[in-house]
């Protein structure tokens, strides 16, 4: 244990009496402190007194600065945000052994001030401390996604990419949001038994309004929480947040109350808020409670499902041999006359494996989701972790790694059909997280993904964009938490007279399907 008054008071005293500045007593002291905080903590780059590394952090895609210091450090590094240790986390190995193995320790989140507290008055969550209204909160979400209960959304997520592949038959250029309205229909329907029927709609602009506003790290007060002593008329940083937090309020108001109307009337659909609300007293949540605790799978479910897809039809783009060998694999086992259905899953490890590469390629949740934080002092391999630290598991570089992924940079399926390949990626959990903050939508993401690319690919081909110059760049991608590609022209061609008469013939049945939604 380090004697901190001999150490460090002591001769800080002593500089005093010699006559030396205040001003340089202060930055002597600082620069101890901070020699003795990182002391025993992992390797990484060196910070200034008080502020730390942020001056190092890039307040545009942080991530790949990450990469390159796990590059150079090794894959465990330290750097301190203020005063704020951060640790991050480079490749999978670390990920499994922190994150999954000693999960009773990592599964916290750190302090949310904007987008926890402020934003929602840590009612959102996602960014919940762990603690009994954490696991109040995840006891709902698993009780309607577990992996049974999501098979019964299957039907749901089927009528919806029949009306995605047609949207794409009769106006592939707005293909980008046909890929928004397919994820934020499917999101609604399960959440709220409703459809959306526009990407433009009022309840997802809302909702990406609310997933907007509250990026962590967007706020200087996430940096400096004693902004929040200053008066309230003062607190600039309030106004946005708070003018989101009333529209919040209104939507997720309006859609908790839509639903209990259409449960009196006997005429909604299973969904979970109809199942949350039959066991309110049971889970013993309020009415506001349940209206942000049923809007988790809404809000994060639109943009990563919707993202994902994009950054699938970037990828055909740059890789036209991927796409046919699933073209080929979906005509052998589909046939010419029907599209894929859920029932044809297992029997595409090609296509699964297309996906699992999509979502390895260019992940969009880059910064592993929400940071962990430690609740207690650990040690891995010798080196220190503090309590309170947070933690990043860095997809950006950790899906780069060579050990795990080699050639990272090819778009490679059969990365994960080879016999020599890791044994830990056959279920390819990576992109939803760690321990037990994994993400509780998974099963019904990974259906979605599913049912939209074996459907685009047996209809379509995915080519530039008429008179386009060249490729999209592969690497303009957005900057917010949620990373996905900048909007880029593509070209979406029907496969064959046959694909198109299939389509339309899908889609015809599906909407009569859809009006009890």
């Amino acid at each position: 244990m380090i004697d901190l008054y001999s150490t460090v008071f002591l001769p800080i005293l002593e500089i005093s009496r010699l006559g030396i500045p205040l001003l340089l007593t202060l930055l002597a002291f600082a620069v101890v402190r901070q020699h003795v905080r990182r002391r025993g903590m992992p390797p990484g780059p060196r910070g200034l007194p008080w502020i730390g590394n942020k001056h190092q952090v890039p307040a545009i895609k942080p991530w790949w600065k990450f990469a390159e210091w796990n590059r150079e450090y090794g894959p465990v590094v330290s750097i301190h945000l203020g005063s704020t240790p951060v640790i991050i986390l480079g490749t999978a190995q670390a990920a499994w052994d922190l994150l999954d193995k000693r999960s009773d320790i990592y599964s916290s989140r750190p302090r949310f001030v904007v987008a926890g507290e402020i934003l929602s008055d840590n009612k959102r969550g996602l960014m919940l401390p762990y603690g009994d209204s954490w696991r109040k909160w995840r006891k709902v979400l698993h009780s309607g996604f577990h992996s049974r209960r999501a098979e019964t959304y299957h039907e749901i997520q089927t009528l919806e990419s029949a009306v995605l592949v047609h949207e794409l038959l009769t106006n592939p250029a707005e293909y980008e949001k046909h890929l928004t309205r397919f994820a934020a229909s499917v999101a609604t329907s399960v959440t709220y038994g409703r459809r959306v029927d526009s990407a433009d709609g009022w309840i997802v602009k809302e909702n990406l309004n609310a997933m907007a506003c509250g990026i962590p790290g967007k706020y200087l007060v996430e940096t400096w929480p004693w902004l929040l002593k200053l008066p309230r008329s003062l607190q600039w940083f309030r106004r946005e947040p708070e003018a989101q937090r009333q529209r919040d309020i209104a939507l997720l108001t309006h859609l908790l109350n839509d639903v209990k109307k259409r449960m009196s009337e006997g005429t909604i659909p299973d969904c979970l808020t109809s199942q949350t609300v039959a066991n309110q007293e049971k889970n013993g949540l309020t009415d506001v409670e349940i209206a942000y605790t049923v809007a988790s799978p809404f809000g994060a479910g639109i943009e990563t499902t919707s993202g994902t897809l994009c950054i699938f039809f970037l990828a055909m783009l740059h890789y036209p041999e991927a796409m046919r060998k699933a073209q080929a694999e979906l005509d052998s086992v589909v046939g010419r006359d029907r599209l894929p259905t859920f029932d044809d899953r297992e029997k595409l490890p090609y296509v699964n494996a297309l996906i699992s590469e999509t979502l390895r390629w260019r992940p969009i949740a880059v910064l592993g989701g929400s940071p962990h934080a430690v609740t207690t002092d650990d040690e891995y391999h010798g080196m220190h972790i503090p309590k309170g630290a947070t933690v990043f598991a860095n997809l950006a570089g950790i899906m780069r790694d060579p050990a795990l992924f080699p050639a990272p940079d090819a778009f490679r399926p059969e990365r994960f059909l080879e016999s020599s390949a890791d044994p830990r990626l056959r279920e390819f959990d990576l992109p939803f997280g760690f321990g037990r903050r994994v993400c509780v939508g998974v099963h019904l993401a990974r259906a979605s993904l599913f049912v939209a690319v074996s459907r685009v690919l047996w209809a379509f081909d995915v080519v530039p964009a008429p008179g386009a110059r060249g490729l999209p760049d592969p690497w303009a991608f957005t900057d917010g938490f949620n990373s996905r590609p900048v909007s880029f022209p593509c070209g979406v061609v029907r496969r064959s007279a046959r694909a198109a008469e299939v389509v339309e013939a899908e889609w015809e049945g599906a909407r009569e399907r859809l009006a009890r939604w």
